[in-house]
């Protein structure tokens, strides 16, 4: 898939989708809660393409968790509309990594959501740990 030319620049990866009529609220705009659900949706297919099992992770003991956060409501998306979910992935801290991510709606490429989410690895121990296949994501650019 040819990926957006627009701010704040170039993606990893992109992923395109549709909005569900169940997914709107009274207003007949995606509910905001809805968001998150298309963010995470396209984070695991981002994941799973690069290697990152999350049914194996967990059989190893190995949780991957979302610790923040945060959206940037910029315009709604309606019932119909086809809208791209895009992101790029950093490395924030030794135990810690975000998803840069945003929605466009299409065909006309208006930015619908810009979002950070950071995350880590919990290990069977409890505590935080990157598995190497996650971390040699951020070496791949």
């Amino acid at each position: 898939m040819v990926l957006p030319k627009t701010e704040p620049g170039h993606y990893a990866f992109s992923h395109e989708m549709t909005v569900r009529d169940y997914e709107c609220d009274m207003q007949g705009i995606v509910n905001n809660s809805v968001y998150l659900n298309y963010l995470e949706h396209v984070r695991h297919i981002y994941l799973k393409e690069h290697g990152v099992d999350f049914t194996e992770y967990t059989r190893q003991g190995i949780n991957l968790v979302v610790v923040r956060a945060e959206l940037d409501y910029r315009s709604p998306l309606e019932s119909g509309d086809r809208f791209l979910v895009c992101l790029n992935m950093k490395r924030e801290s030794p135990l810690r990594f975000a998803f840069h991510q945003e929605i466009f709606r299409l065909p006309d490429m208006k930015q619908v959501v810009h979002a950070k989410i950071t995350g880590t690895a919990i290990n069977k121990r409890g505590r935080p740990e990157l598995p190497e296949e996650l971390d040699r994501l951020f070496f791949r650019e």
